[in-house]
């Protein structure tokens, strides 16, 4: 089972990520945290040239109440990471994890049918970009 959800645009990067970020607030997901990755590298590694690479700290809060509730350690595998990734200037990759992937590690039968649901809103927000 591969553990990511995604989709190569052609598209340039900032296009990309406001269309993800737009695409997941149809499905109830804000954006809590978001890291520039090739950034970071520069700043703290002295790396230049790192393709953009952002990651996405996406949550639907209602989902993450109805989690918690179920699995109060489940905040351990929020948010829902979602990145994007410049390929070339004009083709960017747009990914997600797959919660179905991710609960498999937890032992609550509750949250199966749970990482299917938010599973499949991730699918819709990365399959209309």
């Amino acid at each position: 089972m591969k553990y990511y959800i995604e989709k190569v645009l052609n598209a340039d990067f900032e296009t990309a990520v406001s269309s993800a970020k737009n695409e997941l607030k149809k499905e109830g997901f804000g954006i809590l945290t978001e890291i520039n990755i090739d950034e970071k590298f520069k700043e703290k590694l002295g790396v230049e040239n790192y393709n953009k690479y952002r990651i996405l700290g996406a949550c639907n809060p209602a989902l993450a109440y109805d989690a918690l509730e179920m699995e109060d350690k489940i905040g351990t595998m929020l948010p829902c990471n979602v990145i994007v990734k410049e390929m070339s200037p004009d083709k960017t990759e747009v990914a997600a994890i797959s919660p179905i992937a991710s609960m498999q590690a937890v032992q609550n039968d509750d949250l199966k049918s749970f990482a299917r649901l938010v599973n499949l809103k991730l699918e819709k927000a990365i399959a209309a970009l």
